[in-house]
Order: structure tokens, then C-alpha cells, then sequence
């Protein structure tokens, strides 16, 4: 009966390499914990950033567009001031 009760025990070096083996997985979920929560941040850093670009891009667009209406209409008139011109001769 000895024998089966000295398989069941475990010595003090093993308990402590397991101890250590479990120290060793609770800091690399902590540090994996943290490497996600930052990541996550800098994610939601990005969004708004991309955010940001979009609207600004939009109104730059939106803007171009304008400013080539103006440019086709001030086009036009300079045609038609031409065309007078070249009738007054």
C-alpha cells in the first residue's frame, strides 16, 4: 500500500515547477488581456480617423463638384461675351 500512496503524492519540486508553470499562464493571459484591450483601442483610434477622412473626403467631393459647375457656367458666359464680341465686328 505504500507504493500507491507514494505514486499519489507529489514531491515539493514538482508541486513548485507547477506552481511555476501556472504562474507562467496567468502572466501570459494578463499580457495577452492587455495586448487585446489595447488593441482594441487602437482600433477604435483608427475608426474615427477613418471617419475624419471620409467626411473630409465627402466634402472635398462635394466641393470639386461645385467648383466645376462655377468653372462650366463662368465657361459659358466667356462663350457667349465671345460670341457677341464677334458679332459687334
Amino acid at each position: 500500500m505504500e507504493t500507491a500512496n507514494t505514486s499519489a503524492t507529489i514531491s515539493l519540486d514538482e508541486f513548485q515547477a507547477l506552481e511555476q508553470k501556472v504562474l507562467r499562464a496567468v502572466e501570459i493571459v494578463r499580457r495577452e488581456r492587455e495586448a487585446r484591450i489595447a488593441a482594441e483601442a487602437e482600433v477604435a483610434a483608427l475608426r474615427e480617423q477613418l471617419d475624419a477622412l471620409a467626411s473630409a473626403s465627402n466634402a472635398t467631393q462635394t466641393q470639386i463638384t461645385t467648383l466645376n459647375q462655377e468653372r462650366e457656367a463662368v465657361r459659358l458666359r466667356v462663350e457667349k461675351m465671345l460670341q457677341q464680341m464677334d458679332e459687334l465686328i
